[in-house]
């Protein structure tokens, strides 16, 4: 993290004691966050949960409650409490509608803590009763799942080391497993694991997960986790953008205090929740939550219409040197390419959304990917491709070819997921491939080169990645490899204008 403001008159810190020389027409916490105790931890304090969960849950503590505040904990690294811990866990929401800026300060957080240091403080404080939810958001990769089963990755280094050390966690299904252990042993009813990440299904899975976890270490306590802990499914939606100097700057200019980690959003956010919480729950659906008995059908929509898109938007956009997503959509071909994706490929997929019509929410969509005040980057979305691409647009396929019908489009964005591996743009720019299996992935494009056969068949043999199924089915194989090799000969512009048949 970079904080280098031109402003040197900024010089106070926002925290409790700024909130009051405010501008007036900042909104801020009008609650007495003294009055307030922490009823839920949250696990991963990157800027999407800060963006989203954590503002639902402010809009609760605003309209009254005092029993839901939340206490953030860091499997990682300290940063961000070195953030915000100086700033008694305010932070700045700046949402950006084209040119058009809204600042609210957050005050949900009231703590932050870090396992590196405090391992044993937090779990002291997850065993205590007012601790009735742990949410999270650890990205799809901190599950420690095997992409291609679901389940849990039983040759992880962190589960193989948590295995051997299962007191003293690493992995988050070790940290989870241990926490559940621990209150059981204090005597207190087991809290709600509320999963926040892009998974599909991600309660059931984290379950299975965390349950599988819990049985390799002790068959009893993985019984009891199975039998007794809730993990409802949740569906989240608000495009978040990593942080940049510039926004510190806009934020403190507009603020007069340094905010030394804000977030910045986009005016939409949606979040479904499986409305099932043994403890209790804060009351969401006031600060617009919709409370659902079924997640499935709106997390399929956002998953593969959204960030489906996403993807192919940024694996074509990152190997033609095209930086954010907003310019993805003032090029002369990728917002035809999306249209076709959601149309021929993804929309009949989908089960009937409740009181949604899908086809007009995937043009909603394309007004906010325009958004020139959110500079989401095509590099960040590209992260982690061998955990995204599966249930965003690989399970889409597989549903597509066993009723009968050829996708379109996704083995386009397979083929730019491929070409993307050799880390280098059409501009003659390199760039870092970020992903859990980047060294495999990076090794095996190195080596194949140029030979678009060699290449795809290489990765179609990853079955972490890409399962039994797609790899065994000839249009599929031969798709991909003939775009693949059309982005290596070609380029992505006569790549994009052969597709949609404009050459």
């Amino acid at each position: 993290m970079t904080i280098n403001l031109r402003n040197e008159a900024v010089s106070k810190r926002l925290g409790g004691a700024a909130l009051e020389m405010l501008p007036a027409a900042i909104e801020h916490p009008s609650y007495d966050r003294k009055a307030v105790s922490p009823g839920i931890v949250h696990i991963g304090l990157g800027a999407f949960c800060r963006a989203h969960a954590m503002v639902y849950t402010d809009d609760v503590l605003q309209n009254g409650a005092t029993d839901w505040g939340v206490v953030g904990v860091d499997l990682m690294s300290p940063a961000i409490r070195d953030a915000l811990k100086p700033q008694d866990g305010l932070y700045t929401l700046l949402s950006r509608d084209n040119d058009k800026d809204n600042l609210r300060v957050i005050g949900s957080i009231l703590d932050i803590m870090v396992t590196a240091d405090q391992k044993s403080e937090i779990f002291e404080l997850l065993c205590k009763p007012q601790i009735r939810i742990v949410t999270l958001t650890v990205t799809e990769k901190g599950y420690c799942q095997d992409a291609a089963t679901g389940n849990l990755d039983e040759k992880h280094p962190a589960i193989i080391a948590d295995l051997a050390n299962p007191t003293d966690p690493r992995s988050v299904p070790g940290f989870l497993t241990e926490a559940l252990r621990l209150r059981r042993e204090a005597g207190q009813a087991p809290f709600t694991v509320l999963v926040c990440d892009n998974l599909a299904q991600n309660g059931i899975k984290v379950r299975n997960i965390v349950t599988r976890f819990a049985t390799l270490r002790d068959a009893e306590l993985g019984r009891f986790i199975g039998e007794n802990v809730a993990f409802p499914c949740t569906m989240v939606d608000r495009i978040t953008p990593a942080t940049q100097d510039a926004d510190r700057q806009k934020v403190a200019d507009s603020l007069g205090v340094m905010d030394a980690w804000p977030v910045v959003t986009e005016p939409f956010r949606q979040w479904v929740v499986e409305d099932h919480f043994p403890l209790g729950r804060p009351d969401w659906e006031k600060a617009g939550a919709i409370m659902a008995k079924d997640v499935l059908p709106y997390e399929l929509m956002k998953l593969r219409c959204l960030n489906g898109s996403h993807s192919t938007l940024a694996y074509l956009s990152v190997i033609a040197g095209i930086e954010t997503i907003a310019d993805a959509m003032v090029d002369e071909d990728l917002p035809k390419v999306i249209r076709r994706l959601w149309d021929e490929d993804l929309i009949g997929t989908l089960p009937p959304v409740p009181g949604t019509d899908v086809v007009a929410y995937t043009h909603d969509l394309e007004t906010r990917f325009r958004n020139t005040g959110v500079r989401h980057l095509t590099l960040q979305i590209s992260w982690d491709g061998s955990q995204k691409l599966p249930p965003r647009l690989l399970e889409a396929a597989a549903e597509l070819y066993s009723s009968g019908r050829n996708p379109k489009v996704i083995p386009l964005t397979i083929a730019a997921w491929m070409k993307f591996l050799s880390g280098r743009n059409e501009l003659g720019q390199d760039y870092t491939v970020t992903d859990p299996h980047a060294a495999r992935l990076t090794e095996i494009a190195r080596d194949a080169g140029n030979d678009a056969a060699k290449l795809a068949t290489a990765l179609f043999g990853i079955r972490e990645i890409f399962g039994d199924v797609l790899p065994a089915n000839a249009h599929f194989r031969v798709a991909v490899i003939e775009h693949l090799s059309s982005l290596m000969s070609h380029g992505v512009r006569k790549t994009l204008k052969a597709f949609l048949g404009e050459v």
